[in-house]
């Protein structure tokens, strides 16, 4: 039986998430973060996609994603195949890094956006044991960006997108965006819907 064909269309925002082969860590130094993130650059000077949100944990990572031009499984083949052969180089390792194929799901609405958006940037606290005390402290995520006003640092991510999908009434500025991380988690029902499909299950 063959692969599941991608759902993907060019307007669409995709959260996408890969996880290292039996959940091992797969960035395990600065310099490794540093490695993705120029994998992503290499990707971005032979495919036009934008990032509005993105979290690099240890044995995972987190984009919210938009291809116009090309389906997001080329441009996933491409960072993915740069950061593993990085990884397999300096570590010497045999074999592949990471596990299935990265998870992919579109969020279909402007809340969706916002609450995926959230889901990715609060990673590094809302694990069994925070990695830092507060977001702005981890540094591995596009969420410091958010609480700045200097321009994006890449040309593949877009900071001024998310806030315009603020609820009604609220100024729709990055520092009110931030606000909106740090203050909302996901309702009980959506956490659970969440973790379901991030569950082994839903790699396919």
């Amino acid at each position: 039986m063959g692969r599941r064909k991608r759902n993907w269309h060019p307007t669409g925002w995709f959260h996408i998430v890969m996880r290292g082969n039996n959940r091992e860590r797969i960035f395990r130094t600065p310099e490794d973060m540093a490695a993705f993130i120029a994998a992503i650059d290499e990707c971005r000077e032979r495919y036009r996609f934008t990032i509005i949100a993105f979290c690099i944990m240890t044995n995972h990572y987190h984009l919210l994603i938009k291809s116009p031009d090309v389906p997001l499984d080329k441009i996933m083949a491409r960072i993915n195949r740069r950061y593993s052969d990085y990884f397999s180089k300096k570590y010497n390792h045999v074999g592949r890094i990471y596990e299935k194929r990265y998870y992919s799901k579109e969020a279909d609405s402007p809340f969706g956006i916002l609450a995926v958006s959230s889901y990715i940037h609060r990673n590094p606290i809302d694990t069994r044991k925070p990695m830092v005390e507060h977001l702005i402290d981890y540094p591995y995520s596009s969420f410091p960006m958010y609480c700045s006003q200097d321009p994006a640092p890449k040309s593949w991510l877009d900071l001024d997108i998310l806030p315009t999908w603020l609820p009604v009434g609220i100024n729709q500025s990055r520092h009110n965006y931030s606000l909106y991380c740090q203050l909302f988690r996901q309702a009980t029902e959506e956490d659970k819907r969440l973790n379901l499909l991030l569950s082994d299950d839903a790699w396919l």
